[in-house]
C-alpha cells in the first residue's frame, strides 16, 4: 500500500475541520506531519485534494470530497476489523448503540447501562430514546444496532427476539371511588375520565383494548408523557392506563397512586429485541443481546412489579 491507515486518519481530520491546525489539536499531531501527509496523498491520488484559501482555511474539491468518502468508509471498516479482532481474543470493547421506546427507555436504560458497563468495562452503551416508527428507520439505517420495543409487524428484514411479556393495567389516585378494588373492568371505566398516552402505537393499543371490550372511553385529554399523566391521575383529574407497573406508587410531584389490574382478559404487550436479520452482529453487540437475553427473558421490566392483585 503506497499510504498508511494514519496518513488518511490526517486527511479526514483536515477535511472535517477544514483546518490543519484544528486537525493538529484534535488528534493530537504537528501540524507539518499533517501537511506532509496531504501531501503524500496528493501525490499518490495525482490530484489536489484541497483547495488552500489564505487565512480562511482549507475546502475540499471536488476529487477531494470523493476522496472523503471513501476515506471515511477505509476507517469504519478498520475499526470494525480491530474489533473483530478482539472479539477473537474474546475482548468485548467499543460503542453499543441501541434505541429504546420512549415509555421502556426511563425503567430500562439505567439498569442497562450499569449492568453493561459492570460486565463488560472497556465497552460503552449508549441508549437513546425514540418512538417505534423513528427508531425502526434508525436500525435500518444503522444508527442503531440494536432496537428495544414492543412486538409488532416488522418486515422480514427484521428480527424480533421476546423478553417478556408487560400486562396493562389501570392507575387513579389514591381518593378515586376504584382505589379499593384490586381489580377493575373495562366496562366499568367507561364513564371514568380517560388520560390517553398519545404516542405512536401506545395510543391505538390501549383504544382497542377498549374496543375489544365493546367499550368507548370518554378520553378527556391527550398527553404525551407517562410523567405528565401519572400526576393528573395523582391528583383525580381522571385515570391513566400503562404496561410497565413501576415499584414507584408516586407520581413525579410526589403524590400517591394507586395501581389496578384489569378483569378483563387483554392481550399484553410483549418487549424484546429487534436487529437486522442477515447482519452478522459485532462482539460487543452480540454481548450486549445475550446480556438483555440473560438477565431480562420471562422477568419483570427492572424498576417494575408483576400484578399485585395475583
Amino acid at each position: 500500500m503506497k499510504f498508511s491507515l494514519r496518513q488518511i486518519e490526517y486527511f479526514v481530520a483536515t477535511a472535517e475541520t477544514g483546518s490543519i491546525v484544528q486537525a493538529s489539536r484534535l488528534i493530537p499531531i504537528s501540524q507539518p506531519a499533517i501537511s506532509a501527509a496531504i501531501a503524500h496523498l496528493e501525490s499518490v491520488f495525482g490530484v489536489s485534494l484541497f483547495i488552500r484559501h489564505h487565512a480562511q482555511g482549507l475546502a475540499l474539491t471536488p476529487e477531494g470530497r470523493v476522496v472523503l468518502e471513501e476515506a471515511r468508509t477505509l476507517l469504519l471498516q478498520a475499526q470494525e476489523l480491530g474489533s473483530s479482532l478482539n472479539g477473537m481474543l474474546g475482548r468485548v470493547q467499543g460503542e453499543v448503540t441501541v434505541g429504546c421506546m420512549t415509555t421502556l427507555f426511563p425503567l430500562l436504560a439505567p439498569d442497562l447501562i450499569q449492568r453493561f458497563s459492570s460486565t463488560y468495562p472497556e465497552a460503552h452503551l449508549h441508549v437513546i430514546a425514540g418512538h417505534h416508527e423513528e427508531l425502526s428507520d434508525k436500525l435500518r439505517g444503522g444508527e442503531i444496532s440494536v432496537m428495544i420495543g414492543y412486538n409488532m409487524t416488522m418486515p422480514p428484514s427484521i428480527r424480533f427476539q421476546p423478553l417478556s411479556a408487560l400486562p396493562p393495567y389501570v392507575f387513579t389516585s389514591t381518593d378515586h371511588p376504584f382505589a379499593r378494588k384490586k381489580r377493575v373492568h373495562l366496562r366499568d371505566l367507561a364513564e371514568e375520565p380517560f388520560l390517553l398516552l398519545d404516542l405512536p402505537f401506545s395510543r391505538d393499543y390501549f383504544l382497542q383494548l377498549f374496543s375489544s371490550a365493546g367499550v368507548v372511553p370518554r378520553i378527556a385529554g391527550h398527553y404525551p408523557s407517562m410523567d405528565v399523566i401519572r400526576s393528573l391521575a395523582a391528583r383525580g383529574v381522571g385515570f391513566g392506563m400503562g404496561n410497565a407497573r413501576p415499584r414507584n406508587h408516586h407520581a413525579l410531584d410526589d403524590k400517591p397512586l394507586t395501581y389496578l389490574a384489569l378483569a378483563d382478559s387483554c392481550a399484553p404487550l410483549v418487549y424484546g429485541l429487534f436487529t437486522i436479520t442477515e447482519q452478522r452482529l459485532p462482539l460487543r453487540v452480540s454481548a450486549f443481546v445475550d446480556m438483555c437475553l440473560r438477565n431480562l427473558s420471562g422477568k419483570p421490566l427492572p424498576g417494575t412489579v408483576a400484578d399485585e392483585s395475583d
